[in-house]
């Protein structure tokens, strides 16, 4: 009597390629991360060079169980918002990327794009991606011009390059209408240099024989992708209206999972697209940094059993590094709000956080005035996510459930988008 071997558990695979490396995860059918993997890149390597990132996702998949990838039966990407490079006839890189910390210099196009551009559009600016896709267009032998995400999804599958609407936004995409609208022309650029967009989730193509070569099955989907950001806010879990995710780092970052589309310039808050639904966000200039000013992580560590997330202070501090505001408070000349300071440590430590916890909850009532749907709950990312004190103070001005995140890795939330009506279904 002969049995059949047993079928391994479908999965899906995200990979993350960030600033200092490349993430990679496999989730199962309910989003769970079942392996993970992550590499650097080299300190002498130039981050600027796509074989940098080609080299680095080749090496994370190496790392991951050989018989987890033949089970696997789709493939995402996500990338930095805003890196672009270009590519030849042959899909060979054409000179370095342009990176999405890289401000563009040449004033006529900035000055071309601001004549063309809706005035609620995300691709004007000095940190604009369609500046950059401009500059790459005139770089001799580039026939095509991809972000970054787009690029490592395309060598996967063996094909010319299909973008998602995330990673396309900055560039100019209109993800309401679906389609590069006519202004980009009128902007400098040649869109049929661009590539076709897909909503993120969509299935793109097989995988090809260059994706077998790393372990993966050759017939398994790749999926449109997503940028890093988005990509963390669905590795948490977040999935309905109302939904929001607050990243504590250096600066406080607010998404909102909306079922309409979300626009206000003037606060730095833009729309993304995951489905039929939509991700909002904003980012205020307080946060970690401001912390930071008066203490360290040690210091942090030992004043906070003495905080007293009950008793408020009263302080009412605005906590920024300097002058300046855009979210939840349009105001360019807002002066931190420090004072007075008490002599107790542990006081002003809570003031600080106290302040930070009001900024978040007004930026989530800002959304909410400018048509996104009313807070529900709040998940939390970033390095001030484990301090519980600091979560009972949110709770108190939030009002809503502070639930535990699935998962912190970016790699998590774009293989989410491989498991087929996962998100905005």
């Amino acid at each position: 009597m002969t049995t059949s071997p047993p079928r391994r558990q479908p999965l899906a695979l995200g990979i993350d390629v960030g600033t200092s490396g490349v993430r990679a995860a496999l989730v199962d059918a309910a989003g769970t991360v079942v392996s993970a993997n992550g590499v650097g890149y080299p300190p002498d390597a130039d981050r600027r060079d796509p074989e940098t990132w080609w080299r680095a996702v080749s090496a994370c998949l190496q790392g991951l169980a050989a018989e987890r990838l033949a089970s696997v039966t789709g493939v995402a990407v996500d990338g930095t918002s805003g890196t672009m490079l270009g590519l030849d006839a042959a899909g060979a890189p054409v000179g370095p990327a342009i990176m999405y910390d890289d401000p563009c210099s040449d004033a006529s196009i900035l000055s071309a794009i601001a004549s063309a551009a809706p005035g609620d559009s995300t691709a004007r600016g000095h940190s604009s991606a369609l500046a950059r896709a401009i500059v790459l267009q005139r770089r001799p032998g580039v026939g095509r011009v991809l972000h970054q995400a787009d690029f490592i999804a395309a060598r996967l599958a063996g094909i010319d390059g299909v973008s998602d609407a995330n990673n396309a936004l900055k560039t100019g995409y209109d993800p309401v209408a679906e389609a590069w609208p006519d202004w980009i022309g009128a902007a400098g650029m040649d869109v049929s240099l661009l590539p076709p967009v897909m909503r993120p989730g969509t299935p793109v193509a097989r995988l090809g024989p260059l994706a077998e070569t790393l372990g993966l099955p050759g017939d398994a989907i790749l999926y449109a992708g997503t940028t890093d950001g988005c990509a963390s806010f669905l590795a948490t879990g977040a999935s309905e209206p109302g939904d929001g995710v607050t990243a504590l780092g250096s600066t406080l970052v607010l998404k909102l999972l909306t079922d309409r589309p979300v626009s206000a310039p003037r606060y730095g808050i833009y729309s993304h697209r995951i489905g039929d639904v939509w991700l909002a966000g904003g980012a205020s200039n307080a946060g970690g940094a401001a912390i930071a000013r008066f203490f360290d992580e040690a210091a942090i560590r030992s004043l906070t059993p003495q905080l007293a997330p009950d008793r408020p202070t009263g302080l009412d501090y605005y906590p920024l590094t300097r002058p300046g505001e855009r979210f939840p408070v349009n105001d360019p000349q807002l002066a931190p709000r420090l004072e007075p300071r008490p002599e107790d440590d542990a006081q002003f430590l809570q003031g600080l956080l106290e302040g930070i916890a009001a900024i978040e909850a007004l930026g989530y009532r800002r959304l909410a005035e400018l048509g996104a749907p009313a807070l529900r709950s709040v998940r939390t990312v970033g390095g001030g996510a484990a301090n519980a004190a600091w979560a009972t103070i949110r709770a108190g001005q939030l009002k809503v459930p502070l639930l535990p995140a699935r998962s912190v890795e970016a790699a998590a939330g774009t293989a989410r988008l491989a498991l087929p009506q996962e998100i905005g279904a």
